[in-house]
């Protein structure tokens, strides 16, 4: 479980020489009821149980392929360390980048799950961010939808032709949508119970996170990930030629 240790050893350090200010972020403690609480982590733990599959066997094959998942993984981990209060929705989640989208993109969608299931954990863990009874539900929203929709629109990008910076663009910003669409829904569910409306609670509280920070901050995770794909291009090709992303020279 090299991957596991180098990711935690990583977290650890940025821990250890961040800023202690606590802010509670993704879907917090307490919110969740134990039927979604097991729900969630019942979706989510064969994602992670394949990541971890697709790390061993990628590591044989590319040699730098670990230091490059520990690398990604500090840097989902430091994205998602920005939280800005969503005040509307009462403490129960915040807005903040993710990085999942440029983590699907260099190292596959399945272990983007992986990395960011890490990332959660240890932000549970020692920041008071998100909680452990609501990991299940965030790795959901920003490890599995998150990275999944960003490695797609990465592809449907590239099909249409567009430029390597588009297309990490598009995977930026559709990432960041889909994240908290997943915390919507699964916010959302929770008035199920009460007799309340899913589609308007779920509209709601999307609306709520789009009009607040996270319309903004969507665009500006595309732009970063788009100028990340296109330095990586210019300074490492043999990066991206190691892990199969083909590109297009004439359309960078």
């Amino acid at each position: 479980m090299k991957i596991l240790k180098t990711l935690i050893a990583v977290f650890f350090l940025l821990f250890i020489f961040s800023d202690k200010t606590v802010y509670a972020m993704h879907i917090t403690e307490g919110i969740l009821p134990t039927e979604w609480v097991i729900t969630w982590f019942a979706v989510s733990v064969p994602f992670l149980a394949i990541g971890i599959y697709k790390v061993k066997r990628k590591k044989k094959a590319v040699h730098s392929y670990l230091p490059l998942a520990g690398m990604l993984g500090a840097a989902v981990f430091v994205f998602s360390c920005f939280p800005i209060p969503v005040v509307a929705l009462n403490g129960m989640a915040t807005s903040h980048p993710c990085g999942t989208g440029m983590s699907a993109i260099l190292l596959g969608p399945f272990v983007s799950v992986l990395v960011a299931g890490i990332a959660l954990l240890i932000q549970a863990l020692f920041l008071a961010h998100g909680g452990l009874t609501t990991l299940g539900g965030n790795i959901f929203s920003m490890g599995i939808l998150g990275s999944f929709s960003g490695f797609f629109a990465f592809k449907i990008a590239q099909r249409c032709g567009m430029s390597l910076f588009w297309c990490g663009f598009f995977a930026g910003v559709i990432s960041d949508l889909f994240t908290y669409l997943g915390t919507s829904i699964e916010l959302g569910l929770l008035v199920v119970k009460n007799g309340g409306s899913f589609f308007r609670a779920t509209a709601e509280i999307f609306g709520v996170f789009m009009m607040t920070s996270q319309g903004v901050l969507c665009v500006v995770e595309g732009v970063v990930v788009g100028f990340i794909m296109v330095f990586v291009y210019k300074k490492r090709p043999d990066i991206l030629q190691q892990l199969g992303i083909k590109t297009n020279a004439k359309s960078v």
